[in-house]
């Protein structure tokens, strides 16, 4: 048989580069690769499996025996730890408080770094650079640095829980601190993204007769979403976990003290129930890890566009 007809055999010069040195290293690094991130990953589920199954677990048996136990037969669950932390542990109340926090002071922010960065990204003013750079600039700064000027200027002009509680205002306080907290990487997070917008889109807009705010409601945050969803899961992942910046501006009074705050409370309480405090743990668990799964989609899209063109 001929050279020619030897190479012109099917498969023979696939078979050959399917099992070069160059195919088995990029199966082999692939394989690894692979095993390290399932091995990461179940690095981090098994402590958050261990405390949901812990939870649903009895002293008793949490006493004599490890979790994983109570995955084979025979089962023994129970709901009693729950019942116990929501009547006992006024989880109730706290649960809404940490709603009222974190719903406003997620949109609110979001809501001014939209339009501040649309203004960054797409509109000429003086000063725009250099006020663009002092935002970045704040980034670097340690929140906790400002906890005592914050409150002073509050508690000087009676911008306080207690001051604002019969206007149904108790949460004005914690809402402008998140607020001011969260604007500097919202702005700079949704600034990047609009630079990376097409300008012909503006062009076209603008040559139809479109007005400011009708490009920014029509076409910018439309074509915004993945980004906004990014931050949606931030800072509302950043509220809802957050303990210091609550306790600090509306105190820890059972109706005012959001979940962070009272589960706080409960460790010190409790003692040795500690039952109790896994149950209590994994419920406030539960609209975070809800709120994540539904914009999970969009945040790699979102992160990535941002932080491309600066």
């Amino acid at each position: 048989m001929s050279v020619a007809a030897a190479a012109d055999r099917p498969g023979s010069a696939a078979s050959a580069a399917r099992f070069s040195p160059q195919w088995i290293s990029d199966r082999l690094s692939r394989v690894v690769l692979h095993v390290v991130v399932i091995g990461l990953t179940v690095a981090w589920i098994v402590p958050t499996v261990g405390m949901l199954v812990t939870s649903f677990r009895p002293l008793s048996a949490i006493s004599v025996s490890g979790w994983w136990t109570a995955l084979a037969p025979t089962y023994n669950f129970t709901l009693e730890n729950y019942s116990k932390v929501l009547v006992s542990g006024n989880l109730g109340q706290s649960f809404f408080n940490s709603f009222m926090i974190t719903i406003p002071a997620t949109i609110v922010p979001i809501a001014i770094a939209a339009f501040a960065a649309y203004a960054f990204a797409w509109m000429k003013f003086p000063g725009r650079d250099w006020i663009f750079l002092g935002i970045v600039g704040v980034l670097a700064i340690p929140l906790q640095l400002s906890f005592v000027p914050v409150l002073s200027f509050f508690v000087a002009h009676g911008i306080t829980s207690a001051n604002l509680a019969p206007y149904g205002l108790q949460f004005l306080p914690v809402w402008l601190a998140h607020t001011g907290y969260g604007l500097p990487f919202s702005i700079y997070l949704l600034s990047n993204f609009f630079r990376a917008l097409p300008s012909d889109l503006f062009e076209s807009a603008e040559i139809d007769g479109a007005g400011t705010l009708t490009v920014f409601f029509r076409i910018v945050l439309p074509l915004s979403v993945p980004a906004l969803a990014s931050l949606v899961i931030f800072q509302f992942l950043w509220i809802w976990n957050d303990l210091l910046v609550a306790l600090i501006y509306v105190g820890g009074a059972p109706t005012v003290a959001p979940l962070t705050v009272t589960l706080a409370n409960l460790t010190n309480s409790l003692g040795q129930g500690y039952q109790l405090l896994t149950a209590a743990a994994f419920f406030s668990m539960i609209v975070p890890l809800i709120v994540f799964l539904l914009l999970q989609r969009y945040f790699v899209r979102g992160i990535l566009a941002g932080s491309v063109k600066g």
